[in-house]
Formats: structure tokens, C-alpha cells, sequence
């Protein structure tokens, strides 16, 4: 579990330790396919291997992680930005350990 403080750009784990982190605020959803797209990247993956992984087509990945299939994701963002929401999508920095679902 991670509590993100926007301010010092570091994630505070429940174990206590602290781990750099790298994020994205997200205000659309091309917002977030960037951000899918780098995090891909940095764990080295194609985008034949994370669709693989996530059971979805490569082309689909590829039309979020270009902004083309996101209607949806503005239409949310932009309900919790109305409402006060903030959006920041948040992973650990290269190097730093992770705790994640695989």
C-alpha cells in the first residue's frame, strides 16, 4: 500500500520505509495512456507482452497508450475533477522495490 505526498515526490509504504517515486497527474485520458506507456517502457516491456499479460488486444493497448480509446476514462475525469478529485497515477521511481499484484 502506498500514501502519496505530492510535495516531496516520495511514496511512504505502510512498512514505514520510503521509496522514490514517478508520477503523472491525470486530467485526461491520454493523461493516463502517457502514463501506462512510460511505466511499460520502464519495466522493459513490448506492447505485445503487457496486452498478452492483460489478455487485451496489442492494437487496444496501443489506442490507449496513444489517447485514441478513452472517451470513457474524460468523461470520468472530468466528473471527479468537478467534484474537487485530483487524479495522480504514482509507481515506483527505476530501481526502487515495488509491492504490486504482479
Amino acid at each position: 500500500m502506498w500514501l502519496y505526498c505530492h510535495l516531496s515526490g516520495f511514496a511512504i509504504r505502510c512498512d514505514g520505509m520510503v521509496t522514490p517515486t514517478r508520477s503523472y497527474a491525470v486530467r485526461r485520458g491520454g493523461d493516463l495512456g502517457a502514463a501506462v506507456a512510460e511505466a511499460r517502457r520502464a519495466r522493459g516491456l513490448s506492447q505485445t507482452e503487457l496486452a498478452a499479460q492483460l489478455g487485451v488486444d496489442r492494437t487496444y493497448l496501443s489506442a490507449i497508450e496513444r489517447g485514441r480509446s478513452n472517451r470513457l476514462m474524460n468523461h470520468l475525469l472530468r466528473a471527479l475533477r468537478r467534484l474537487g478529485a485530483e487524479v495522480v497515477v504514482t509507481w515506483p521511481a527505476p530501481g526502487a522495490t515495488e509491492d504490486g499484484d504482479g
